[in-house]
């Protein structure tokens, strides 16, 4: 191995984004010993001083901050103190842990929550703390803006090159279907295949079916933020804003809930009624990302919508059903 190759820490490798991010690395030939993972019965990213000392022992060079406690409108809404803290202090710890023990390079993965409920659509990097956020997922998304802050403080105070992408609604292998706590797709994918698999003549779906939401598969998430991280620091300030200096990552387009649903059905195989509850919430009206600045720095994405599904069921179907 060269003396050379950076030492890559991926925090949250376990997960959908983090998995994806290993896989991406290593189809890109990154060795296997250069990515150093930890999972979390090894390490807990919520406890100062065991973070301290793994990175002062482990010593990356570069590290992917993709670690964090998830979840669909029900999680959030039930477990709001449980979001905040944990995210925030997993940022802290990981982020500061990182500047003592000399890492430069550190990608920061947000959220596309990030951004007011009633953002101009599309929204873009600008919209940041323009307006009231959405009141269902508020503690995750104040977490996760202190986390874009805490790496643009890093870098105006310390000359670090700790840089940030705001991911909009991902889906796709190693996702979480779990029957409560889930987001749209995966929970969307769950439902369907147990109504096929019962023969359900209908399945009711939370909220009225209008809002509309972006949906980037996983891998093509994990490509951008590899493609950040690996941007030359020039290109990415003169891209950027000292205080304003995250990118958002989106797909380019949007759908209904409605069309999502049948969507969804479709790659599951579902041939019955789709019915939408208009007495559950339907969160934000529209979430839709402007990818304008990643897209000109020579990035897009290359999975569509149909194609993913079914991948995504594929993944469900072997490993979790």
């Amino acid at each position: 191995m060269p003396s050379s190759s950076p030492r890559i820490y991926i925090a949250g490798h376990r997960g959908m984004v983090g998995s994806a991010i290993m896989r991406t690395l290593l189809a890109q030939g990154v060795p296997q010993t250069c990515i150093i993972t930890r999972t979390r019965a090894e390490l807990d990213l919520c406890n100062q001083a065991a973070v301290q000392d793994f990175f002062a022992n482990a010593r990356p060079s570069q590290v992917y901050l993709a670690a964090a406690k998830v979840g669909g409108i029900h999680a959030n809404n039930t477990y709001p103190a449980d979001f905040i803290y944990d995210n925030l202090m997993v940022q802290a710890n990981v982020i500061h842990a990182a500047h003592t023990t000399g890492v430069q390079k550190l990608l920061f993965l947000g959220s596309s929550c990030i951004y007011p409920r009633l953002a101009p659509q599309p929204m873009t990097e600008s919209a940041l703390l323009a307006g009231a956020l959405e009141p269902t997922n508020e503690p995750y998304a104040v977490a996760k803006i202190a986390g874009i802050k805490m790496c643009e403080s890093y870098n105006r105070q310390y000359d670090r090159d700790y840089r940030s992408v705001m991911p909009t609604n991902l889906y796709g292998p190693g996702d979480n279907y779990h029957p409560l706590n889930s987001h749209v797709v995966p929970a969307l994918i769950r439902r369907f295949h147990a109504a096929k698999l019962f023969d359900a003549p209908e399945v009711v779906i939370w909220g009225t079916g209008t809002p509309k939401r972006e949906f980037l598969y996983v891998d093509d998430m994990a490509a951008a933020s590899v493609f950040v991280m690996n941007l030359p620091a020039p290109v990415y300030q003169n891209h950027t804003q000292p205080m304003q200096s995250h990118i958002n990552v989106g797909f380019g387009s949007d759908v209904t809930i409605y069309a999502l649903a049948h969507a969804v059905g479709q790659a599951v195989g579902y041939h019955g009624r789709i019915i939408f509850d208009a007495t559950q919430p339907d969160g934000s009206p529209r979430k839709w990302m402007d990818s304008t600045r990643l897209n000109s720095l020579g990035w897009q994405p290359r999975v569509d919508l149909a194609s993913g599904l079914a991948l995504a069921y594929q993944d469900f179907v072997q490993n979790l059903a």
